[in-house]
């Protein structure tokens, strides 16, 4: 059970590499036949190459620095060993990156508005990304916030978990009649899951869910499980964007606050959110927006 503090993340998420990706153009990639699938896991992100390092290759004069290739071979690689053909494509792919670049502004193109738009948009998002890494890396989460947030955590009324059955059918009419089934004791619960509900994932399991909150449901599966009792079956099939459901409550117990070692991570993220907030905050102070 996660605490519902913790549960609340915005879908902003940082990683070691935030706003360092390099989008290479599909039509270069595609021109080169791709290496055999490995099964080595994903190389970590290289580390930057030195400013004095021999270019990559030098086009009509104009070098394209090693550290380029570093980028695009992280990007192309997937998992793929070191190895000369990878080296190869890379080289390629930015020499034919290079010259159509050039043929493009030879023909004017980075002056098309939506093109010069979506490059302007595409840079101050690397920017943007690349700022608020920044930001957060230079306020971290300190021990003292995190405990803080867990002892508030800790003095909040705790959401109770459910233990529940559900049947899900398609149509209403065969909710209704598996719920006649059930009132005139013609058939258990368990069976009537196993037999016709459309869950794959509880049905064999006779309807059983895990111990869940209730919030982890859709509202009107959620709303309809907190109004049964102990061993209580809905009177009416209950609709959803999924179809029909008849629920059943086993039992519900009270949830628990999970030790602090378990919930650090989320915490911490949770505090790189608010940095995100203080930092667009700031930004916007002083700003005369119309």
């Amino acid at each position: 059970m996660r605490l519902a503090l913790l549960n609340k993340q915005l879908s902003i998420r940082l990683s070691p590499q935030a706003g360092k990706s390099l989008l290479i153009p599909a039509l270069i990639l595609l021109a080169f036949t791709p290496l055999a699938q490995a099964q080595t896991p994903a190389a970590a992100t290289p580390a930057p190459a030195a400013a004095s390092a021999k270019p990559l290759a030098t086009v009509d004069g104009k070098a394209i620095p090693a550290l380029y290739g570093e980028l695009v071979k992280h990007e192309m690689a997937q998992g793929q060993p070191e190895s000369a053909e990878l080296d190869e494509r890379v080289r390629e792919s930015l020499v034919n990156l290079e010259l159509l670049s050039r043929a493009a502004l030879a023909k004017g193109l980075d002056k098309e508005p939506h093109l010069a738009a979506a490059m302007d948009i595409r840079r101050k998002d690397q920017l943007a990304k690349a700022y608020l890494e920044d930001y957060v890396k230079a306020h971290p989460a300190t021990d003292a916030e995190v405990q803080t947030i867990y002892d508030k955590a800790k003095t909040e009324p705790m959401e109770p978990e459910y233990k529940a059955d559900h049947i899900l059918v398609k149509t209403e009419a065969e909710a209704k009649k598996l719920i006649a089934e059930l009132g005139s004791k013609k058939a258990k619960f368990e069976d009537l899951a196993k037999k016709y509900s459309k869950d794959p994932g509880s049905a064999k399991n006779g309807g059983a869910l895990d111990w869940s909150n209730r919030h982890t449901f859709v509202p009107e599966f959620s709303d309809a499980l907190a109004g049964l009792k102990k061993g209580e079956i809905t009177k009416t099939p209950v609709k959803t964007q999924f179809g029909y459901h008849i629920i059943r409550l086993d039992d519900t117990r009270t949830a628990k606050l999970p030790p602090l070692d378990t919930v650090r991570t989320e915490i911490v993220k949770q505090i790189q959110q608010q940095r995100i907030r203080d930092a667009i905050a700031a930004v916007r102070t002083g700003a005369k927006i119309e």
